[in-house]
């Protein structure tokens, strides 16, 4: 080989050596987006989250209950300058028995369905809020509350570096319906989520769901919980999805409240 051909052998080398280079920083750099965004309760993006919650030393009895959350969420744009965030939550529950001579009882639950009116262009702050709708599909009374129920939400969130960091808030009163107890419920929820850099998409977690039962007696309305995790995002094929799990431990709970709970979740992202 002469010196010529060397040469160009060369060059060509290290052009195919730096395009690699690039398609790999593009690649990481689109992993965090995409992280980034499955991270983000009201980003412009179809996604469906499994997400499976136990519940350890629930009810009387000190069993296990367990609650797989379907939550399809589905983004359309109203005019030039808003989008609807749209998430329904259809909960398929494993309630063990409470009480001597009952069975376990598994079904759906009451389904709720949240539209969240967010900005496009929101500058630094990301946020949204809607109505939240509560549903009495329940398939057994002991899975639901056989009450329609109507309420506030709002989410706010910022992203700043490696960080989205942000809270959602709501309350549902019952507003109709044959069931004996009104529902008068409140969540917040924050979530701090750390994007671990040059990780490939990996990221820590902590979003633990506080909640308070308004109808309930003194010492028993809150539930709240302490905890975290890790989760990654990756491509099964060419399917990006976003898997998490965290443990969390309730510091404050109503006397027949879960001591912990385990969630796992398997998101599947639908990018444009």
């Amino acid at each position: 080989m002469n010196t010529t051909s060397f040469r160009n052998l060369a060059v060509a080398a290290l052009m195919v050596f730096g395009l690699a280079a690039e398609m790999a920083v593009a690649e990481e750099q689109s992993q965090a987006d995409l992280a980034k965004a499955a991270q983000n309760p009201i980003a412009n993006m179809i996604s469906l989250p499994l997400q499976n919650n136990t519940n350890f030393d629930f009810g009387p009895r000190e069993k296990t209950q367990n609650i797989l959350n379907i939550q399809p969420v589905w983004p359309l744009s109203v005019g030039d300058n808003w989008n609807l965030i749209t998430r329904t939550i259809f909960p398929v529950t494993s309630q063990p028995a409470l009480l001597p001579g009952q069975d376990r009882e598994n079904g759906l639950g009451d389904i709720s369905f949240t539209g969240f009116f967010s900005p496009m262009d929101s500058g630094k702050w990301t946020w949204g809020v809607g109505p939240v709708v509560l549903l009495p599909t329940a398939t057994d009374e002991r899975l639901g509350s056989d009450k329609w129920g109507l309420g506030p939400s709002l989410v706010a969130l910022t992203m700043p570096g490696n960080w989205v960091v942000g809270g959602l808030i709501s309350n549902i009163w019952s507003v109709g319906g044959s069931g004996e107890q009104d529902v008068n419920a409140f969540t917040f929820q924050y979530f701090i989520n750390y994007n671990i850099p040059d990780s490939g998409g990996w990221y820590l977690s902590s979003a633990p769901i506080n909640s308070a039962n308004w109808e309930a007696d003194s010492g028993n309305k809150w539930t709240v919980p302490i905890g975290g995790g890790a989760g990654r995002v990756f491509k099964i094929g060419k399917q990006p999805v976003n898997m998490q799990a965290q443990a969390f431990y309730n510091v404050e709970k109503p006397e027949f409240g879960a001591d912990w709970q385990l969630r796992l979740q398997l998101q599947f992202l639908f990018p444009k």
